[in-house]
């Protein structure tokens, strides 16, 4: 847990070094990379999904190295309408059969992707990344695709702004063959480039927490399952078995933060653009408070969230108040996640070691392959 907990005060060591100089490339480039390299070469840290992803690409590599039908697989059987994902297993597998190596790969686009959207829409690299811990950070361990379609998604951002629909949507379709749930994006092209009137905002917002109280958003995604022809959109976003009161708290928390600040994030037109993507961001929450997982649609709109705090807590040169409460309200989102999951992420260790980690029970229960305990590298 110490190694984590060093990565988060190294970059808040960093954001304060770099209070004359927020955007520097430089920084950014180096801190993504580490974040990568780490994420990346970890040894199948994060959970269920690591390892069911990590199966579908051996089984394809197996296909290939026979000469057998790679459409049968069981890869393009649970995600053929994502063939975007599907394909870059292919191209993967195409050199190596090793997971570890797919893993890599895939983590190393997640993070590229990411370093040219917070380069693009955020005023301080280092402060940005603080955000990006604390509400994202861990979720690249684990739900590859989703993280995947996400990241991708991020680069359509900067067609609002520009108004170039044919490039938006040929990036959400390219996102779309990640992740379906990229689709979600679309409506964001067509809010009006302008601020809106603070009371009807919250109105708006009211009106949606109200709607996520009914069974709505279960009947809405039981639909677009069937749009998808996808049972796993339906098992995952339509459980209302529950009320999530963290969705409603970091709803209500970033509302609050944007609306006292809303005159000055308003000023340009991209940085409206930003802030209607952090307001949808918190309307999704609203609308899926019901929801177990639906939340993770609010993904695509995060980066507003991240671009717009940064800008209003960050467009001093010196450390406000401001900027320390989200700090510290990152390090506990932070925390409260390293702490829930455990097992799942720490103690860290690379895949450059042979052996499993010392009660790993995500380990006993999953894996598929027990040759990688002795040899990570026998593919």
């Amino acid at each position: 847990m110490a190694l984590y907990i060093i990565i988060f005060l190294v970059i808040v060591f960093l954001y304060v070094m770099t209070l004359y100089n927020p955007q520097s490339a430089r920084v950014l480039m180096v801190i993504m990379a580490f974040l990568a390299i780490f994420v990346g070469i970890s040894d199948m840290l994060g959970g269920y999904d690591r390892y069911i992803y990590a199966e579908c690409f051996d089984q394809l590599a197996n296909r290939m190295r026979g000469g057998r039908n790679i459409f049968a697989s069981a890869l393009f059987r649970l995600y053929g309408t994502e063939f975007g994902y599907c394909f870059l297993n292919v191209g993967v597998a195409l050199f190596s059969a090793n997971r570890y190596i797919f893993i890599l790969v895939a983590t190393l686009i997640v993070y590229t992707c990411l370093y040219f959207s917070f380069k693009r829409h955020t005023n301080n690299y280092a402060f940005a990344i603080i955000l990006f811990l604390g509400l994202w950070f861990f979720f690249s361990f684990t739900y590859l695709r989703q993280v995947l379609g996400v990241s991708i998604a991020w680069l359509a951002l900067i067609y609002v702004s520009k108004r170039d629909l044919k490039r938006f949507l040929i990036v959400v379709f390219i996102a779309a063959t990640f992740h379906n749930s990229a689709i979600i994006l679309l409506p964001l092209y067509f809010i009006p480039l302008r601020p809106f009137d603070k009371a009807k905002i919250l109105i708006v917002m009211g009106v949606i927490f109200l709607l996520g109280l009914t069974d709505g958003p279960a009947t809405l995604f039981e639909a677009y399952g069937g749009v998808v022809e996808d049972t796993r959109v339906q098992q995952n976003l339509a459980d209302s078995s529950g009320f999530r009161e963290a969705y409603l708290v970091e709803a209500v928390f970033f509302l609050f933060l944007i609306l006292t600040n809303y005159d000055l994030i308003t000023e340009t037109e991209e940085q409206t653009v930003m802030t209607n993507t952090a307001l949808v961001f918190c309307g999704i929450l609203l609308f899926f408070v019901k929801s177990e997982n639906g939340g993770r649609l609010a993904w695509y709109y995060m980066m507003g969230v991240i671009s717009t705090l940064t800008y209003i807590t960050t467009c001093q040169q010196r450390v406000t108040y401001k900027a320390m409460a989200l700090i510290v309200v990152s390090f506990l989102l932070y925390m409260r996640i390293l702490i829930g999951w455990g097992v799942f992420l720490f103690p860290y260790k690379t895949f450059f070691t042979d052996g499993v980690r010392k009660g790993d029970k995500i380990y006993n229960q999953f894996e598929y392959d027990h040759h990688y305990a002795k040899d990570k590298f026998y593919r």
